[in-house]
């Protein structure tokens, strides 16, 4: 089996017209489990969760229009997946859990975008990583993606070496390592699978999410996976899932994890 659990429309309409675009283009590349998980803070309803410029000017959905879509799209017989990616956001776990529980969701994604006042995967930011120690966001990030672990709020953890998307990564093996490691322990002991994503390919950094060896860490230490393609537009639905099928297996993977309303199975990969 393939999963495509990570996909967005905002680049397009709330509508199953489109909608069908991304459906279509899943099924024709042989996806089983596909879902959609619009960014959480287009939304109305997480004005409590993430405050500033840049998510303000882009807030402008009602969940209530995304919850009809789906509706919609399950009453026309489209097998689709509803889910939301949200932006972890230290210090609004009451916020955030409140969210996610007023929802029917097959799951739900936690991704970490934000670094303080940093947006560390931005264009309009990028210029701020030569002002800042490297060493130092990556140490922010990853204590991120422990607490993100720790909260066990969310199914899936979204890219989950994103920091690395600009190609700015500590000259320091050991320290990478010591990051992974604490990700990893934080991961084990919940309920958070991890996705192999292949943005990265589409991104200045050229690689998949998560490197090789966090991969081997997450694995040997029995963390679930599953496999995404973090879609904006239809045409790159399941895009080089040859080469994260091939990363997954070659750390020994052979099984993926699948969603349903909350509910979750592990099934054969591939």
């Amino acid at each position: 089996m393939l999963t495509d659990y990570h996909n967005h429309l905002e680049t397009g309409t709330l509508t199953l017209d489109y909608l069908k675009k991304f459906t279509d283009a899943a099924k024709s590349k042989n996806i089983q489990h596909f879902g959609i998980s619009e960014h959480a803070y287009h939304f109305y309803q997480t004005a409590d969760i993430l405050q500033n410029e840049w998510v303000n000017s882009r807030r402008f959905y009602d969940m209530a229009d995304y919850v009809a879509l789906f509706k919609q799209a399950w009453n026309s017989g489209i097998d689709v997946k509803m889910s939301i990616e949200m932006d972890y956001t230290p210090g609004k776990h009451k916020e955030m859990a409140a969210f996610i529980k007023a929802y029917d969701f097959d799951y739900v994604i936690g991704s970490i975008h934000w670094v303080g006042d940093f947006g560390i995967d931005l264009k309009e930011y990028i210029h701020e990583w030569d002002k800042r120690d490297v060493f130092d966001i990556y140490r922010q990030y990853f204590d991120q993606v422990v607490t993100l672990a720790e909260s066990n709020l969310f199914d899936i953890i979204g890219h989950i070496d994103l920091v690395k998307i600009f190609k700015y990564v500590p000259n320091d093996e050991d320290f990478l390592l010591e990051q992974y490691n604490r990700a990893t322990e934080a991961l084990k002991n919940s309920k958070t699978c991890v996705e192999i994503s292949t943005a990265g390919l589409r991104k200045p950094v050229g690689e998949l999410y998560p490197d090789r060896r966090l991969l081997e860490m997450c694995y040997k230490k029995g963390i679930p996976i599953v496999l995404s393609s973090d879609a904006h537009f239809p045409e790159h639905v399941g895009a080089d899932f040859n080469q994260a099928i091939e990363l997954a297996r070659s750390v020994g993977y052979t099984t993926l994890m699948t969603f349903s309303k909350g509910e979750r199975k592990e099934v054969e990969l591939g």
